[in-house]
């Protein structure tokens, strides 16, 4: 398997629904209360958060190596 470019959006993305996953066990145990319309609002930042983590690791990247073809 060949080396593989770093991608932080998409742990950003996969941290955030581990974290909704983490919290709906916590609610469905009984351990965790929380309101259920929260989901929205927290995956909508976390998405966004990822996107801007995306654009800037492509800025950064694009900086570094502009020889470098995609």
């Amino acid at each position: 398997m060949g080396r593989h470019d770093f991608e932080p959006g998409k742990l950003v993305v996969g941290l955030v629904l581990l974290g909704c996953a983490v919290a709906y066990l916590g609610a469905a145990r009984g351990d965790l209360h929380f309101p259920s319309y929260m989901l929205l609002p927290v995956l909508g930042a976390g998405f966004c958060l990822a996107g801007v983590v995306s654009s800037v690791a492509f800025a950064v990247r694009r900086r570094r190596d502009p020889d470098r073809e995609r």
